[in-house]
């Protein structure tokens, strides 16, 4: 069942200050992905939170994802600004989502987040998310390859990896996607 990740800097402080920790941390989030077989559908890196849509293959698979990423990115935040101690606001939020029901509710949810946040007006332009990949189709530039993005799950959604509004992949009906209540995913 995919799940939604949320992640929270600690008092919402920052866990991103450059680049390179974005290029980092997406790094990380495809090892950790390939060596505990999960499945990334969705992601933004906003810069004080993380939202992963993630899909394990194992029970322990989501648990043993977020210990890798947090572990080896917090050693990597603390050596290179020189700091110590927790980034994370505590454990990672979880929340289950129905594949059939949700799955693109809660991509465009997460893909929309810098638009919300109001660091951008269309969702292509922000650069730590997946919508260029989901939404328009883009090769990603970024670690996580176009396997990781379960092209099945996308596939069986109708999802044709292209546009028609911001934010709205195309897919098997647009009516029933703008007819869809936001749920409340609790974070």
């Amino acid at each position: 069942m995919p799940q939604h990740i949320v992640q929270r800097g600690i008092n919402r402080e920052p866990c991103f200050f450059a680049e390179e920790d974005y290029h980092s941390y997406l790094h990380w989030l495809e090892r950790a992905a390939v060596d505990w077989h999960c499945v990334v559908h969705a992601y933004v890196l906003m810069t004080n939170h993380v939202h992963l849509l993630v899909s394990p293959e194992t029970e322990t698979g989501t648990a043993k994802l977020m210990q890798a990423i947090g572990r080896r990115y917090v050693q990597y935040i603390n050596r290179s600004y020189r700091r110590t101690g927790s980034l994370w606001e505590g454990r990672y939020k979880s929340s289950v989502i129905q594949a059939e029901t949700y799955l693109l509710t809660c991509m465009r949810y997460i893909e929309l987040n810098p638009v919300r946040a109001g660091m951008v007006q269309d969702p292509g332009q922000y650069r730590w998310s997946s919508y260029r990949h989901n939404g328009l189709g883009q090769a990603q530039g970024q670690p996580l390859g176009h396997g990781r993005f379960s092209d099945k799950i996308c596939a069986e959604a109708g999802i044709r990896r292209t546009q028609k509004r911001p934010g709205r992949p195309a897919g098997k009906t647009d009516q029933s996607r703008d007819t869809e209540t936001q749920p409340d995913f609790g974070f």
